[in-house]
């Protein structure tokens, strides 16, 4: 009798437990993806305000002095925040080299060089849709991180995206890349460096340290142009100029940052990166509403053609 009592005892564990475990598992997995998406999409509706907010600040200041005064202003607000956190200033030395990926890649890179692409002549709407390929070279940088093999269709859909902005800053052209379409594909390469790093640090640190710190190491570079620029740049400050500065520092450059490494982070750097799909779209909108520039309706089927070809990397994303 004992060994039967003992086998019924055992079974329902051995049997029903470790599959309810699964369920849970799988069903907090799900919730965790769902949170991260969630918290994407607060990063990249605050991201899409960057570019009209830079239209403006450019409308006062020097386009140098807005691309790295407003990683200095960030950085006071970050070290406000590390010291009312009783966190250190810098980051491990051990994860030192992916910060430094992350200030050449956001604090530094992006910045600099959408800002110069937009003063040389490139529109909002017209930067809008080139940076619209940024989800799917932030994925392929996921993806090579990560050491995963993508399925051909991944690869495909990255080259059809390439070749859909190629058409179309070609015909919107002369005929030939423009210095500001090379500034733009700068920009997003910068941008893919340093969210894909960024979110593989948000693993373990949280978002608002991970900005923080790469603001706090760039500070020794950005602290000391920003003063000679000041200096040496013509400035006309206005309310339209004030306003855009400080969405770009405040937000663009900081705040964006802390729901949006803590997505990439929770729900997987490939997958909440899908929502950046939705960036070129606002920002088109922005730039109607915000700047009243025309959207053509090849800027609108180019914007199109990207968001296809960006899903069409998310669906071929993982190892076959």
């Amino acid at each position: 009798m004992k060994s039967n009592d003992s086998a019924i005892d055992v079974r329902p564990i051995a049997g029903g437990g470790p599959r309810r475990g699964e369920r849970q598992g799988e069903q907090r997995e799900r919730r965790g993806e769902w949170r991260g998406s969630l918290l994407a999409g607060v990063g990249v509706l605050s991201f899409s305000g960057s570019l009209p907010a830079t239209v403006f600040a450019m409308r006062g200041f020097d386009p140098y002095l807005v691309a790295i005064g407003r990683a200095v202003v960030a950085a006071v607000v970050a070290v406000i925040c590390l010291r009312a956190a009783g966190a250190p200033l810098l980051p491990p030395r051990a994860h030192l080299r992916p910060y430094v990926l992350i200030v050449l890649g956001v604090v530094l890179g992006f910045p600099l060089f959408s800002g110069l692409a937009l003063n040389s002549g490139a529109s909002t709407a017209h930067s809008a849709v080139v940076v619209g390929l940024l989800p799917a070279a932030t994925a392929a940088f996921a993806v090579l991180r990560a050491g995963e093999r993508p399925r051909p269709l991944f690869w495909a859909a990255c080259a059809a995206g390439a070749l859909s902005i190629t058409v179309f800053t070609l015909t919107r052209g002369t005929g030939r890349l423009a210095g500001a379409d090379v500034l733009l594909v700068l920009a997003l390469l910068s941008a893919a460096v340093g969210y894909t790093e960024g979110g593989r640090l948000a693993r373990e640190t949280p978002g608002w340290r991970v900005i923080s710190y790469a603001l706090v190491l760039a500070a020794p570079v950005t602290v000391p142009v920003t003063v000679v620029l000041a200096v040496t740049t013509p400035m006309a400050p206005s309310a339209e100029s004030l306003s855009g500065f400080a969405y770009v520092a405040l937000v663009s450059m900081f705040l964006g940052f802390i729901p949006w490494y803590a997505g990439l982070a929770m729900g997987g750097i490939a997958r909440a990166g899908q929502i950046q799909l939705a960036q070129p779209l606002l920002n088109l909108v922005w730039a109607w509403l915000l700047l009243h520039e025309e959207i053509g309706a090849a800027t609108v089927t180019a914007a199109l053609a990207v968001l296809v070809c960006v899903a069409a990397t998310q669906a071929g994303r993982r190892t076959s």
